[in-house]
Parts: C-alpha cells; sequence; structure tokens
C-alpha cells in the first residue's frame, strides 16, 4: 500500500488504467492523453443522448475515476440532447480534437473496449436510446 493514497483510491486509478489501456489498444495508439480524451468524449456524447434513469445505470458500470469524468458537465435537465449523426461526429469531433474522418473508426473502437468491461447487455441497454444512425456509428467495426 502507498502511503499517500488508501487502498480504495489506489485500486480506483489501477481499474481506470485497464480501461484505459484497453482504450488504446482498440484505438491502435500509445498515446495515452488521446485515448483519455476519445473515452472521455465517447462517454459525454452517449450520457447526452440516454434519459437520467439510463444514463445512472449505465454510469454504475463504470470505474469510479471513468464515472468523474462520465458525470462532468452534465447537466440532467437539459438530457437527453437530440442530434443526428453528423451533429454527434461534428461534437465528437470538437471535443476529442480529432478530425471528422477519425470519428467512426474512433467510436466503434471506445465501444468494443467498453463492452468488454461491463456487464453483459448493460451497453445494449442505453445504445437502445441511441438513433439508429449514431448506433450504427458506435457499432461499426474499428478498423
Amino acid at each position: 500500500m502507498s502511503a499517500t493514497h488508501p487502498p480504495d483510491f489506489e485500486h480506483s486509478i489501477h481499474t481506470a488504467n485497464i480501461w484505459l489501456k484497453s482504450v488504446s489498444e482498440s484505438l491502435g495508439t500509445k498515446d495515452r492523453h488521446l485515448a483519455h480524451r476519445v473515452m472521455r468524449t465517447w462517454l459525454h456524447t452517449l450520457r447526452d443522448r440516454l434519459t437520467v434513469d439510463v444514463a445512472a445505470h449505465f454510469a454504475a458500470q463504470l470505474p469510479d475515476l471513468m464515472r468523474g469524468a462520465y458525470y462532468d458537465g452534465w447537466d440532467p435537465s437539459h438530457v437527453p440532447i437530440k442530434y443526428d449523426r453528423q451533429g454527434y461526429v461534428n461534437r465528437f469531433s470538437q471535443e476529442a480534437k480529432v478530425s471528422t474522418e477519425e470519428v467512426p473508426r474512433m467510436a466503434a473502437a471506445v465501444t468494443a473496449a467498453v463492452r468488454d468491461h461491463v456487464s453483459p447487455g448493460q451497453l445494449e441497454s442505453a445504445l437502445q436510446q441511441v438513433p439508429n444512425d449514431i448506433r450504427g456509428l458506435l457499432l461499426e467495426p474499428a478498423s
């Protein structure tokens, strides 16, 4: 045990690092800052498309530190935010600081990584609230 961090905090950091490593690998990058930025953006763009109840259920699946990123800046009185596929791509691109051309690959890569870490059916349950055109983008095979 570290003298500066209680065991629960160490566990939270460790779990978040496991998720971040998974996202990095799925994206095919060693750039952890990019992976974190893309993961955070993915969390925000999904969260803002969900109802409050579904957003909260999904958040319960996240590690503590990822849950903090998920809820950062959230205003539950303004959700779900309605946007189409192009609106999703534009927002993702702007928040993640990536090109719009990169969004489909990156969004699908994060979806694949997240699926490996949440309880079976939890991601699919959340994605049921997302319009088909955005859901298709999130589920496109990462290449």
